[in-house]
């Protein structure tokens, strides 16, 4: 356990004016409400929560002392192999303070508590993870975008992120618990489907989940999620859930608490819910996170990206954002197509973008530009994200890129009418690619400094070299038999 000091949160100055007060008010709901768990998350590197669950007195020192924790977890890839040897090599990480793995310390951020609605007597809150010196974590992805919503701030202004996720929900037919399926990685669920897919926005085939899309919703909005549609998608059992416009930070927030609720819903109801991007089940079709994003002054809420005069579609301002993004597309996959499945949905007209262009109005192009002159709701939208990624790192991306774009003056050429078609860059077709154009990319690595930059091409070099000395199914059936 951490030696932590009895006002640690306050020594250190890690909150802001209005955390202390949510704090002592939160102080006061738990009591009325009669809270006695609080589940303290942690997003870590993947983007999934990890963390622990405090009892409701020891959650009031927690918010003195911030909670021991195990940053152990940072060094974990999906399946929880280390990255590297967990004693006397950490120092590949070039974070001395990580040595030997000791503890260190999440702080609660009082504005982000909720209450699930799904579990009784429980509270949820989201933290920063802090070494125990009171420094930041230097790999916690949270304090990644921080940086680049301050940036941003600096100049006046704030990202504004619409959320568009797709994934699956099946019926759960196996869990596989017996000893011999509990490795790690565990053997998958056995699922079953729970409607047929491929009459797209049919009210017949919504109506045959609507008892799932439901119980997501109920819960979702009483979390205090802003839900804008709930919908069947494409493929068998495919949903596809958007959110109203929300600041850059509460939206990586919500993605996070968004991604663990639905996982958790569905699981205590019998059925089996998946962000990955493409299941191996049959007839199933690729899911996406497309990502509406549009930059505003914070004095008086103006888009800074609408075109106020000439032809459009967006600001100079705006194109040049867009000029950034595509720029930086190959060296920004890594973090917004970050697994190896999350390449399996990029193909020449398919859904997903195959070229780094852009278009307006046109779902094949990577950055789909929406609006016009005088339009108050003009933005871009990102087409390229999967729906596991780490939102922190994803929308921090996006910023890094497009703003480099906004101070270069990026042009980005004339908009493609036929995006598969256009003369533009090949996106990254493999994790392999992406992290190599990572590598390259120095505006990338200046942004995120060179110990988070080094830290992801570690962990995703270790999960590339686990799947390629891993057999493959189709390796069995192209290979087995024939030679």
């Amino acid at each position: 356990m951490a030696t932590r000091q009895p006002q640690f949160i306050a020594d250190h100055g890690l909150w802001s004016d209005d955390q202390s007060r949510a704090a002592e008010e939160l102080l006061v709901r738990i009591e009325r409400e009669g809270i006695k768990y609080i589940r303290i998350g942690w997003g870590d590197q993947h983007g999934i929560v990890r963390g622990k669950t405090v009892t409701a007195a020891e959650f009031k020192s927690n918010l003195r002392q911030g909670k021991d924790f195990q940053l152990v977890t940072a060094i974990f890839d999906t399946t929880n192999h280390p990255i590297v040897t967990p004693f006397g090599d950490s120092n590949r990480l070039n974070i001395p303070e990580m040595i030997g793995l000791p503890d260190g310390i999440l702080v609660p951020d009082p504005l982000t508590f909720r209450t699930l609605p799904w579990v009784p007597d429980t509270g949820w809150i989201l933290s920063d993870a802090y070494l125990s010196n009171g420094a930041p974590c230097p790999l916690s992805t949270r304090q990644i975008l921080r940086k680049q919503v301050e940036r941003l701030a600096l100049a006046g202004h704030e990202m504004i992120v619409g959320l568009e996720f797709e994934f699956y929900v099946f019926k759960l037919e196996d869990a596989k618990l017996k000893p011999e399926e509990s490795g790690y990685p565990p053997e998958p669920p056995s699922v079953s489907i729970l409607s047929h897919g491929y009459q797209y926005l049919t009210e017949n085939r919504g109506d045959e989940i609507d008892s799932v899309l439901r119980l997501l919703q109920t819960n979702l909005e009483a979390l205090g999620l802003p839900l804008a549609t709930v919908e069947d998608e494409w493929g068998p059992g495919q949903c596809e859930i958007t959110f109203a416009p929300m600041r850059a930070m509460e939206a990586a927030d919500a993605t996070l608490l968004f991604r663990s609720a639905v996982k958790q819903i569905c699981r205590r109801n019998g059925y089996h819910a998946s962000f990955m991007a493409h299941p191996q089940v049959p007839n199933v079709f690729p899911s996406g996170w497309h990502m509406h994003q549009s930059i505003r002054r914070i004095a008086d809420a103006e888009n800074v990206m609408m075109a106020t005069s000439g032809n459009g579609p967006l600001s100079t301002y705006g194109m040049n954002y867009v000029g950034g993004i595509l720029q930086h597309a190959g060296g920004t996959a890594l973090l917004t197509t970050p697994t190896i499945n999350g390449y399996k949905r990029q193909r020449p007209d398919g859904f997903a973008p195959f070229k780094a262009g852009w278009a307006l109005e046109n779902r094949g192009a990577m950055v789909r530009v929406i609006g016009g002159p005088g339009d108050p709701n003009s933005r871009l939208e990102n087409r390229i994200g999967e729906p596991t990624a780490n939102p922190y790192l994803y929308i921090a991306s996006q910023l890094i890129a497009g703003l480099d774009g906004v101070e270069k003056s990026r042009d980005p050429g004339p908009p493609s009418a036929a995006a598969y078609l256009a003369d533009a860059p090949v996106l990254p077709r493999s994790l392999m690619e992406a992290i190599e154009a990572f590598r390259t990319d120095e505006t990338i690595k200046a942004e995120l400094g060179e110990k988070f930059w080094n830290y992801l091409i570690m962990l995703k070099e270790h999960e590339v070299g686990r799947f390629l000395s891993a057999v493959t199914d189709w390796e069995q059936k192209e290979y087995f038999e024939v030679y």
